[in-house]
């Protein structure tokens, strides 16, 4: 099978949508997405919203709003144009294709009139997000919503509030074996810690859930049960990989970013780590192109932690201080690299990625970190694959170069997990595949 038409080997079940009582997905669609995520947004920024310059923002937002408040019965609609008016040449062109990818994306979902639920749900849940930049008017420099980020508040308090639990993280980091034998303890211990960061995700957990000594604690007990609550875990097949790249003097690693906040924190550490041990020459973070799924990070928001935790006063935070400037120091020569694309911020199943990104992994990066849950679903296309089914052979069969996977389950998706894992976890915990409690370090080698 040719690179460029790769699929999984298995054969591919259909995706989940959101028509059912009592799911994740129809209780995301029907009441969580407007009553807690849309209405935290407006409380959030309900000062500019209401200010008279916003009046068709809000307009807007209102509308989309109302859609969702009857999102069984609403049909899909394309997006509007951009405002061509107001763009550059080159910004046209760019916002032009980005606005014919999700219109050609949506076209079969809109002639069948498929409504917001009927539409499969990693669908409909990464149009909303878009819809909303578009009730903004983010693209728009005509608009009073133009890069206007919504979800700022959150991710500056996710920031703010991470180093309370950072600053012993960063000594760990800093501590971890990178020479001998024992490098690959270290490279173990750092990939526990991004994967486990992924628990804190602001959209499920905001910032302000936690407070003083509890934000502190928060991701230590997170820690204290990791291993017990691993459902699948390919770390030695992991190290075994990069123990390759360590021996040629370092790879090329992309890590596909999922959120801002203490996850990002955990993921830049991860970078700091290969970079430290040998594993990675160079570390490329795959961002979002637009503000979506609350907490999702952007370039903006990569740099501005970079920039938080260089300034952190040393007697305090000494740790903290020393990991902000060697992130400033990466990404000032050249070993750390940002790459913002419209298809992070797409619902399209992984192995639709576009020919010009997959031919750029499968040509440079040797290996991926995909990180999250959205991302996880995205990797199996979000559909109920066996629980056992090997995540070589679905994800491992097609992506474009090797990736290791780090999801904490926050949807009712998965895969390559023990049978007997499964029938433990759903036994301790009847949201075991939702609440983040349990988490996989599923390794693949692609194609």
């Amino acid at each position: 099978m040719a690179m460029m038409d790769a699929k999984p080997e298995l054969d591919i079940p259909e995706p989940l949508l959101s028509t059912t009582p009592g799911t994740w997905a129809y209780d995301t669609m029907t009441r969580r997405v407007d009553q807690e995520i849309l209405q935290r947004t407006y409380d959030e920024n309900k000062d500019t919203f209401n200010s008279s310059k916003f009046a068709q923002v809000l307009q807007d937002f209102n509308a989309l709003r109302a859609e969702l408040q009857n999102s069984m019965n609403t049909r899909m609609r394309y997006l509007k144009p951009p405002n061509k008016l107001s763009l550059s040449t080159e910004e046209a062109q760019k916002q032009e294709a980005e606005h014919a990818e999700w219109n050609e994306y949506l076209k079969p979902y809109i002639e069948n009139g498929d409504t917001w639920c009927s539409t499969p749900w990693l669908v409909a849940e990464f149009y909303v997000y878009r819809r909303l930049m578009e009730a903004i008017g983010y693209f728009d420099p005509s608009s009073a919503g133009y890069k206007f980020d919504p979800f700022a508040t959150q991710k500056k308090a996710g920031l703010l509030s991470s180093i309370s639990s950072a600053e012993g993280v960063m000594e760990k980091i800093e501590n971890l074996p990178k020479k001998g034998d024992a490098w690959k303890e270290g490279l173990s211990i750092a990939v526990e810690l991004a994967l486990w960061g992924n628990k804190m995700d602001l959209s499920i957990w905001p910032a302000d859930a936690y407070g003083g000594e509890a934000a502190k604690n928060a991701f230590a007990q997170v820690l204290e049960v990791a291993k017990e609550n691993l459902l699948h875990d390919d770390t030695d097949k992991l190290l075994e990989h990069c123990e390759r790249l360590r021996t040629k003097g370092g790879g090329n690693i992309d890590i596909i970013i999922d959120n801002a906040g203490f996850e990002l924190v955990t993921d830049l550490a991860l970078a700091d780590h290969l970079i430290a041990d040998g594993v990675a020459k160079c570390v490329t973070f795959q961002l979002k192109s637009h503000p979506t799924f609350v907490s999702d990070a952007l370039e903006k928001d990569l740099r501005e932690t970079v920039e938080y935790y260089a300034s952190q006063d040393y007697s305090t935070n000494p740790f903290c201080n020393r990991a902000g400037k060697r992130w400033q120091t990466y990404l000032n020569n050249g070993k750390w690299l940002c790459n913002e694309n419209s298809f992070w911020v797409q619902g399209k199943e992984m192995w639709a990625m576009p020919m010009e990104l997959r031919s750029d992994m499968n040509f440079r990066c040797e290996l991926a970190f995909v990180k999250g849950d959205a991302n996880y679903r995205r990797l199996l296309g979000d559909r109920t694959w066996d629980y056992s089914a090997s995540f070589q052979s679905i994800v491992g069969a097609y992506f474009p170069c090797p990736v290791c996977a780090l999801r904490t389950l926050k949807a009712e998706v998965g895969c390559g997990m023990d049978p007997d894992q499964v029938k433990r976890a759903s036994s301790l915990d009847s949201n075991w595949l939702t609440n983040g409690r349990f988490g996989v370090i599923h390794f693949g080698t692609g194609v």
